[in-house]
Parts: structure tokens; sequence; C-alpha cells
């Protein structure tokens, strides 16, 4: 199937037709191609659905047309844009509206303060009647010269002066100038790795160990984490990595309390030790974890940590910090101590705290002010330890360190949703079309930005965030990096599959990661699978962001055929370990969960042909001996190692290897498409035996990673 360049189908649907053209203005799809390559026409109701979250009026044929009439007025009713951006070595056009022949001026402030005058274009753009006002439009040519970084565009006319900021982006990111000819890497889930010295769930100090371990040891360049955005500050504390309460600050769950210097200065902390002491006995049990109990007693001691008073130096490094993350950081700040007064969903708050700038919430803050200091101070410890944990990296010697993982979005009543409540779509929630391995599709409980909100603020909440995440890491992994192009919104009440895609700048979000990367020195690694156009990919590759390969996912099983700039592993977290998976353990766990359109049994019989068509495969690229049997365990081990041979002679600048491959778990840490029915993200590392594998044993044996690597 050849799907058009713009991702979205010429042909029109039999939707009404000026419902039709409001929601082509607001990037609205009314129609897609799913998976197999079928046109899929969105029903009206879930169109105005979300023309509705976007803030459309679409109960009448009245409103509608109003709304129609109103399109072209949203763009002449600006000055100037919010925010504009370019790329660099190419100029760009910029304009601002003005009463028709009235005098106009437009420059460039850098960020050093040099100004550049722009010269006004000799171009005609037709003027408009605004609200009685005849409008021009006046051009100005921003030159292919200014540098790479932040800069501000400023407008002035007979009567108004405005500015915005003008980002200039690197042409491309240039991964290949940090990894050279290739990389490999661990890729683990932080807390299911743990050592006899953490609390019951692994730790930032663990992160370290294991990153520097795997440098010194085997020249590893980089590890992969999942996300470690910061989780609810009140118990019950949501398991999902992927659905924290704020993707810009990290869980102080994943603190080792050890590390703070003021613990040791902490008085009568025994029965504190007496309480981690139990949770590290936890530590040999296969046992689902519970990060309950854990963020309790952690809690407890960070909470009397925090009353022992700063050095100077410690100080003037918390004050550094607090200046650095500004007023977002306060944000949360205030937001995790109304949770603890008052419970972590934001709806069920008094009325009065439910917006962040309300009177109410200072008032609040400042007859609460040590809690929110508390708070503010847990934000700079996690920060500190994500930073040792990535300095530990690279003085083994990676060459690009942690890798962090960025979720796609947020718990719908968390911190984010409710301080960036104007740029966040009410009533929607984003999630997956359906697809072979979640044939219901997905829905994430995730609440979208609003595109259009997102520009008129200037992007700031997502610049703010890709400038916080990549400064204690050498490397981002944008899940779902889709989302920069377009999201699947799904109504509230509404199944998965009663979605549609919704458009946003591409251009000026990818411009905004790609900046923020180079000021950071990050590698970006895009998670571009499931339904993505050829189109996005290549997108993608010309801005230097490199894509991902699942060898599970890959049409063509010649990895030597393969992209070249990708991050390729055999495994990943939305399935079972290969070791599982080869015993069809993604098949079970959907089948038991009731989570399959078809029945079962034509399931085990497509793992059972795609498990066989692979063995062909590498039986014929030499990587696994012909006289293999599948149906035994020896079989499925000798399999296990040819596709991580296969993995090695791909072209991939960037090797992942599972943590939980290397011990030859089988169980699976996620299940896509379940909440409470699966224990997602609760399982912690063992062996294929069943038992428990700690950190130290894990760095014991070193020779079973480099098979991994080395495929043999």
């Amino acid at each position: 199937m050849k799907w058009p360049e713009n991702g979205y189908c010429a042909a029109v649907p039999a939707t009404d037709a000026h419902l039709r053209t409001l929601a082509d203005a607001y990037g609205v799809a009314t129609e897609y191609w799913d998976q197999a390559g079928a046109r899929v026409d969105v029903s009206d109701a879930t169109v105005r659905a979300i023309l509705h979250s976007l803030g459309v009026d679409t109960d009448s044929a009245e409103a509608i047309e109003a709304a129609i009439a109103e399109l072209p007025l949203r763009h002449w009713r600006r000055f100037l844009p919010p925010f504009f951006i370019t790329r660099e070595g190419e100029g760009r056009r910029a304009w601002m509206h003005v009463p028709h022949g009235d005098p106009a001026r437009m420059w460039v402030e850098l960020a050093d303060g040099y100004v550049i005058d722009l010269a006004q274009m000799d171009v005609w753009v037709d003027p408009v009647d605004v609200d009685g006002v005849l409008t021009g439009e006046a051009s100005f040519w921003v030159p292919d010269s200014l540098p790479i970084g932040y800069h501000t565009l400023h407008a002035v006319s007979r009567a108004r002066a405005e500015s915005c900021d003008l980002a200039v982006a690197p042409a491309r990111l240039h991964p290949e100038r940090i990894l050279g000819q290739r990389q490999w890497g661990l890729m683990t889930q932080v807390y299911s790795l743990r050592s006899h010295a953490s609390w019951a769930m692994g730790d930032l100090h663990d992160l370290g160990d294991l990153a520097a371990w795997s440098a010194r040891e085997l020249g590893a360049g980089f590890v992969l984490v999942n996300p470690l955005h910061a989780c609810s500050p009140v118990s019950p504390v949501t398991p999902s990595p992927y659905s924290p309460v704020t993707r810009r600050f990290a869980s102080p769950l994943y603190v080792r309390v050890e590390d703070i210097p003021e613990w040791n200065r902490v008085p009568d902390r025994g029965d504190i030790e007496k309480q981690a002491d139990a949770l590290r006995a936890a530590n040999t049990t296969p046992d689902l974890l519970e990060r309950d109990p854990v963020w309790a007693v952690k809690r407890a001691a960070l909470e009397r940590t925090f009353a022992v008073s700063l050095d100077a130096e410690r100080q003037r490094e918390f004050d550094a910090y607090l200046a650095q993350e500004g007023v977002g950081l306060i944000d949360y700040a205030r937001w995790c101590a109304l949770a603890d007064r008052y419970g972590p969903i934001t709806d069920d708050w008094p009325a009065e705290f439910r917006h962040p700038r309300s009177a109410a919430v200072s008032e609040f803050a400042r007859t609460h002010a040590d809690d929110v200091n508390f708070h503010l101070w847990m934000q700079w410890v996690t920060y500190q330890q994500l930073a040792a944990a990535q300095r530990a990296a690279v003085d083994a010697g990676m060459v690009v360190g942690v890798v962090n993982d960025l979720a796609v979005g947020v718990h719908r009543a968390g911190a984010d949703a409710w301080a960036l409540q104007d740029v966040i779509a009410p009533g929607v929630m984003v999630g997956a079309p359906p697809d072979m391995y979640n044939q219901m599709g997905q829905d994430w409980q995730l609440p979208p930005w609003r595109p259009e909100a997102l520009a008129d603020h200037g992007f700031r909440p997502l610049r703010d965030m890709l400038r916080t995440v990549p400064r204690t890491s050498g490397g981002l992994r944008v899940d779902h990096v889709l989302g920069l192009f377009r999201m699947w919104w799904i109504p509230e009440g509404s199944t998965a599959d009663h979605g549609t895609f919704v458009r946003f700048d591409h251009d000026a979000l990818l411009g905004i990661l790609c900046l923020e990367a180079h000021l950071a020195g990050a590698v970006v690694i895009g998670e571009d699978l499931g339904t993505v156009e050829d189109w996005v990919q290549r997108e993608l590759a010309s801005r230097g962001i490199l894509g991902t390969s699942i060898l599970w996912f890959e049409p063509e099983r010649d990895s030597r055929h393969w992209r070249r700039d990708v991050l390729a592993s055999v495994a990943v977290h939305d399935l079972p370990p290969t070791a599982g998976y080869l015993r069809d353990e993604h098949v079970r766990i959907r089948s038991e969960l009731g989570l399959l359109s078809t029945d079962s049994s034509t399931e085990y019989t497509r793992a059972r042909v795609e498990r066989e068509e692979w063995a062909k495969s590498l039986i014929d690229q030499g990587y696994l001996n012909p006289s293999v049997d599948l149906e035994t365990d020896t079989g499925l081990e000798e399999m296990l190692l040819a596709l991580h041979r296969a993995l090695e002679a791909s072209a991939a600048r960037m090797i992942g290897i599972a943590v939980t491959d290397v011990v030859r778990d089988r169980r699976a840490q996620n299940q896509p498409g379940t909440d409470q029915e699966y224990p997602n993200w609760r399982v912690p590392l063992c062996g294929e035996d069943g038992t428990a594998v700690l950190l130290e044993e894990f760095m014991a044996d070193p020779q079973a990673v480099r098979t991994l690597v080395l495929g043999r």
C-alpha cells in the first residue's frame, strides 16, 4: 500500500462537507489508513467530539458555519506569530499584521544581545477586513546566517509593539559524531534490577553501577532505561512509568537515601534502617514489586533528611537548581503539597485549588511553605542522583551514557495536567489504533496537547520539558515519536478503535526537539513502530533522529538490509522477553485476558509459523544450525542466540541488549491494553528458573552479556 506524502488520503468519506472542512482546518482526520492498508472512515460523532475538545462548537449547523467563517481570521487577528522557528542555514519569511498601509519594522535580538534589522520584502498579500479594520500583512526576511539557539523577534507598527521567541534549530543532528560506527548497550527497567542495597526495587545508584560496570568490563556505550518521570507523591503509587504525573521532573522513588550527604546527620534513624532492612529482604524473592510500602519508608527517610540543615555549599547548589528550573518546578511542588493534603486526583480538590494561578493556591503555598519546599528539595536530590549516574557512566568510558525514555503523555489528573491545563485537551485521551499485537486498539488514558494552544504559548511547556530531561543523560528515546506528527485521539466514553488522528505542527516540534538535543549534546532515538508512514521515517532521518528496529516487527528478515540509523534490538518491553516470546507467552497472556480478536488456536498457529519462518531465515543466513529442534528448550536457546547473531550482523548504529534476555527471563514487563488485568511494571528481574537475579549476580557473569552482544 502506498501512503500519501501527507499521511492522509486525498479522497473524502461520506461525512458532512462543512464538518469535514472544519475538521481539516483543525487537523482532525475524517479518514485514515489502517496497518493493513485499508481506508477507514471516521464517524461524524468522533469528529464532533474531537473538535469540541479543541474548543470548536459543532452542536448545530449554524455553529459549524460560524466556525468556518472564523477560520481565515484566526491568522489575521495575530499581530505577530506566537513563536517563530527556522533552521540553521535556511532563511524564512516572517510576517506581522498592521492596518493596511501603516509602516512596520522588524528586527532580531540575538541571545548575546546583538541586533539585526530585517529587510522588508516586496511581497503582496491581499489585505483582509478584520472586525472593520482593513489589515495588511507585512513580510520580512529572516536571514540564513542566524546562529543556532533561542533569540527574540521584535515587531513594531505605528500603534503596537510585540515580540516572540525565535528559534534556530540545527539543520540536522549528527549522531554519528557521537556514536562513531556503532555503540551497543543494555536495556533495563530500573525498578526491576535490584541490588543487595536496594530498598525492594532498583534505584539510581544501581543504575550508575550497572552503567559503569558494563562500560568498564564490556565496552558498552549506553544504557537505556524506562521513563523515570515522577509518580504520585501519595499512595497508591501508579506502577506505570508511562503514566506519570509530570514528564519534566523525575521520581524520588528512585533515590538512594544513603547517598544523600545529610542522611548521615539524621538523628535516631534506627527505626528507618530497620524498615529498610525488611524491604531489602524482599530483594531475593521473585514476588511482584509493591511500590507503596517502599515509598512509605523512603518518604519517611526523606522527610527526616530534609529536616537536616544544608551547609553553605549545599545551600548554594540547591538555590542554583531552583533558579534553573523556575516556575515549572514551583508549580510541580505546589501540586505535590496539595496532593498530600487533598489526594492526587485534582478533580477531587476544592474548586479554588483547581487552577495553578488562583489566589487560593498562592495562599496555600504561603501557609504550607515547608511542605512545598520539601518537594522542591526532593526534586533537587533526585536531579543530583540522576546526574551522578550519568557521571558514573561517562567516567567509566561510556560514549553516550544513560538514555532516558520520554513518555508520550501524563496522567489525566496529575501535576502537568493541572499546571498546564491551558494547553491540554479536555474530554479526550490518546492511544493507538488497532494493530496485529493489539487488535482492539489501545487507550493510554493520557490527555494530549491542544496543538493550537501549545503554539499560542510559544511551545514553552514542550521546550521546558525537553530542556530538563536531557540535562542528566546522554540520550533521549522519544516514545511514540509519531506523536510529534499526529496522535490517535479517543473521545471519553468511546473505545480505542473509535478514535481518529489529529495533526501537529511537526516542523516546529521536531525543530524544538533537535535544538534542545543539540544544546544538550544528546543522541535522540524516535520510537517509530506501529502505523508509521514512510515519509515520517524519512523526515526523522533527515533531522538526524535515529529510528527503532525491533527484530520481530521487521518485514525484512535479513538484518543486513535493516535501516542503519536506528537503535535495533530483539526485545521490547511491550512483548515478553525473547525466551518467553519463543514459548508463545505473548499469545498466552492475550488469550487469557481476552485481548484477541481471533480464536487462540489461530494465534498460536500464527506464532508457530512466525517462529519457523524466522528459523528458516536464520538457517539460510548461517546463524542457526539446520538440525535445530524448536520443540525443545535446547533448540529454543539456540534460536535465541541466533536471533542475537542476526542483530549483531545488522548495520544499526545502536544495538540494544535486554537485561531480561541475558538472564533468560520469560515474564513480560507490560501487556499493552491492560491496567489491573496484568501486573504491568511490577515484575522483578528473574532467571529462567524463576528465581530473583540481583545486580551483583548479574555483574558476576559478564560472559553472559558477551554471548548476546557477539551472538556467540
